[in-house]
């Protein structure tokens, strides 16, 4: 009797129709997907900022300034990956290398990225979508301009002169200032400024680009009046 019924039991299996076989599969591979649906998200990892100079450069963003001053902001991948990515992208293109700060409020930031210095400009990418994060506005941090719309940061970024916590998941954190505060402090203020500080070039650290020269100084001209061609030479 127990041959008989291990010998129904193989004859049944043997009996399984490809179709059926296929249908056993894709019921399988429902519950798998299922499955993995439930499991819980990783967590997002928002690391510190590392302060060192010599570490990562590769994540190092290089402004140096028409007022004489070199400014390095780490920039902060594990916060906004796509972000961070396309500055460095436009950063080597050359797109920031002689871009103006055109709307610097005291108290607040100094915002730049527009080629065109009215504010309404960016780069031929497309717009970026959103990357709020945790992370706070504090002094030094770095953050992506958008319009309106979450999702239409480009090319444009701020750096914040004191802590404005009512940005914080409004507005892209990408980094934060590691060295050359005091040229952010000494960025020309107004909007647009009436002599507006420039960014002379843009570069990412491990690229090692030397200073470049400072901007020529343009002559100062005093104008000629009639009453000095008619005075007297001074001996």
């Amino acid at each position: 009797m127990f041959k008989r019924l291990i010998a129904a039991g193989a004859l049944t299996a043997l009996a399984l129709t490809p179709s059926a076989i296929v249908a056993q599969e894709a019921d399988e591979a429902v519950e798998t997907a299922e499955a993995a649906e439930a499991a819980p998200a990783a967590p997002r990892r928002f690391d510190p900022i590392n302060y060192n100079l010599q570490e990562d450069r590769e994540n190092i963003l290089v402004l140096d300034l028409s007022n004489g001053k070199r400014v390095q902001l780490r920039l902060m991948e594990q916060w906004a990956p796509n972000h961070v990515q396309r500055i460095k992208t436009l950063a080597r293109q050359g797109f920031y290398n002689g871009v103006i700060f055109h709307r610097v409020i005291d108290g607040f930031m100094a915002q730049t990225g527009d080629p065109t210095g009215t504010g309404q400009g960016g780069s031929q990418l497309p717009d970026l979508n959103e990357e709020f994060n945790p992370m706070p506005h504090i002094r030094g941090t770095v953050s992506m301009a958008r319009a309106q719309s979450e999702n239409s940061a480009n090319s444009q970024f701020f750096i914040t002169f004191y802590p404005r916590f009512s940005l914080d998941k409004r507005y892209t954190n990408l980094g934060r200032v590691i060295s050359g505060m005091d040229g952010v402090d000494a960025i020309v203020r107004g909007e647009p400024p009436a002599n507006p500080t420039k960014i002379l070039q843009a570069s990412i650290a491990a690229d090692n680009l030397p200073v470049p020269a400072p901007e020529p100084v343009a002559p100062t001209t005093t104008e000629i009046t009639p009453d000095m061609l008619s005075s007297p030479i001074s001996q």
